[in-house]
């Protein structure tokens, strides 16, 4: 017999709920049922996001830098950087330069934060990303010091870990590679046990189940890429 020659393979979020149901040992019947289960997988997504760094999710961004502006939004979906540089001219001209990290302590005793120059430090001000009260929302923003001294020679270049993508209404696609779809059924099957009575007598072997998947599946999605310790010289 002939293989396929496929590789689409992918669930959706019916197939995904239905699935997870199957495990609890009952069946999706209504549409409370659906959104049960999306509230619970949007949940899920956010716990991966807690676990560590998801691959599928690092992208490149860029910010220009404006002469004597200090602080910049980043993306409101922006969970934290990852990377990030200065970058001068462009095209084959360009130059990637270092600029360091500091925590919010740090930034908050440099005497005078609004010293120009080439920008060689940054605090990263995770907001929540929320609109408050006043209709504002609280994306995270990165604060750059020294202030830069031009508006045409810097840009702010980073890779960033998003958020995951919502559940959606039932026909979407989960916005994660197939090689995790084992583990995201594994894990709404666990959660979905704490919420109907059939799942309640399954709930330590669901959650093992889980825990196992989640341990083959971030054990995959890692860099790949050698590592390599040097010692560092220490001039006394």
């Amino acid at each position: 017999m002939a293989t396929t020659d496929t590789t689409a393979f992918n669930l959706n979020l019916n197939d995904i709920a239905e699935e997870a149901f199957s495990r609890c040992g009952t069946e999706m019947r209504t549409g409370y049922d659906l959104r049960s289960a999306r509230r619970s997988l949007n949940l899920l997504t956010i716990d991966w996001a807690n676990r560590g760094i998801n691959l599928w999710t690092i992208e490149e961004g860029s910010i220009p830098l404006t002469q004597g502006t200090i602080a910049y939004d980043l993306p409101v979906d922006t969970i934290d950087l990852l990377e990030h540089q200065v970058r001068t001219g462009s095209g084959s001209n360009q130059q990637d330069l270092t600029i360091s990290r500091i925590s919010v302590s740090t930034y908050a005793t440099i005497p005078n934060k609004n010293n120009t120059g080439r920008p060689v430090q940054v605090f990263i001000d995770r907001q929540s990303g929320a609109t408050n009260a006043s209709g504002v929302v609280q994306n995270p923003q990165i604060k750059v010091w020294p202030a830069p001294d031009r508006s045409d020679t810097y840009t702010f270049v980073y890779f960033r870990m998003r958020r995951i993508q919502d559940a959606g209404d039932g026909v979407n696609t989960p916005d994660i590679p197939f090689r995790m779809l084992p583990c995201l059924v594994a894990g709404l099957a666990y959660y979905l046990s704490l919420k109907v009575p059939e799942g309640a007598n399954r709930i330590s072997m669901l959650k093992q189940e889980y825990e196992e998947q989640w341990l083959i599946a971030s054990s995959e999605d890692r860099e790949k890429a050698p590592l390599r310790l040097a010692p560092r010289e220490f001039l006394y």
